[in-house]
């Protein structure tokens, strides 16, 4: 296990960044200080008590995504998924080098945590009700929106409607990827494993665009502003969630606790500010569903 390092705007070729937030105690703070807690301090036989007792969690997120989870170069993945679940961790008294990071994709995300490969996943990970028959969501902590990148000089395609006949480029087992499938039969549709994996196929004029969510694009677009641009208007909803084993409603009702004292202490804002926030707009955090 490896410490997090302020990497990825070095591999977006921007200005270092310092990451962290500010702990419960203090709006000067970190929020990867660990608690000052133990196992004792959380219901006896609780995922919450095992993870505290152990020192360490296991966490799934992105590699690929700017802003949100970019591996930086130290092998480290950073940004605004990876503040969020490293402020989780602190409150469970786990510090920085007690978490394990795991790649997920959108593919495995699910699997992953059926078959106890991580605690939880912190990956853009869209709550919805097909998701939440085989697994549980903490949040939402953070709402995006699906819309489209194109080449930087194609102006024909504003709207999902403006790709019939065209090819768009998704990532498998997404969301936006069955969105497409579901309402837009007249687009050709190819998926890849990851969203890096579409983007020479756009440059090359293999495919007509990107689609995935609003704040994941505008990290692409960051990057390469000369060769991609972000095409019209989001026209979905994406609540991200924190995926956790089904039934373990102890679990999700303390990390929702966790995500309003960070709403109310300025942690959440901080991690945005000094992660996503640096590119996108001012945003707010959603409320918590505690379904």
């Amino acid at each position: 296990m490896r410490t997090r390092t302020a990497g990825w705007v070095a591999i977006a070729a921007a200005t270092t960044l310092m990451l962290g937030a500010c702990s419960d105690d203090s709006s000067d703070g970190d929020s990867s200080e660990p608690a000052d807690v133990s196992a004792g301090d959380f219901a006896e036989g609780s995922t919450m008590a095992e993870l505290a007792e152990a020192g360490s969690i296991t966490i799934g997120t992105k590699f690929d995504q700017p802003l949100f989870g970019l591996q930086g170069p130290d092998g480290v993945p950073v940004g605004f998924d990876v503040e969020i679940a490293t402020m989780i961790a602190a409150e469970l008294g786990i510090s920085e080098d007690g978490i394990e990071w795991v790649e997920t994709v959108s593919q495995n995300r699910e699997p992953f945590i059926q078959d106890g490969r991580v605690d939880m996943v912190v990956a853009t990970y869209t709550i919805n009700d097909e998701r939440k028959e085989v697994i549980d969501f903490a949040g939402p902590y953070y709402s995006a929106g699906q819309a489209l990148m194109v080449r930087a000089d194609d102006d024909s395609i504003t709207t999902p409607e403006d790709l019939a006949g065209k090819i768009a480029c998704s990532v498998d087992g997404s969301t936006p990827a069955k969105n497409i499938e579901d309402n837009y039969p007249d687009v050709e549709l190819k998926t890849f494993a990851a969203y890096t994996d579409c983007l020479d196929p756009l440059r090359n004029g293999q495919v007509d665009a990107v689609t995935t969510d609003n704040v994941i694009l505008a990290g692409y677009v960051d990057e390469s502003p000369d060769d991609f641009k972000i095409a019209g208007d989001q026209f979905t909803e994406e609540p991200y969630g924190i995926g956790i084993a089904k039934g373990d409603d102890e679990f999700r009702s303390w990390i929702n606790d966790v995500l309003e004292a960070s709403y109310d202490d300025g942690r959440w804002q901080a991690a945005w500010d000094e992660t996503a926030g640096t590119v996108l707009p001012t945003a707010e955090p959603p409320a918590v569903d505690r379904y």
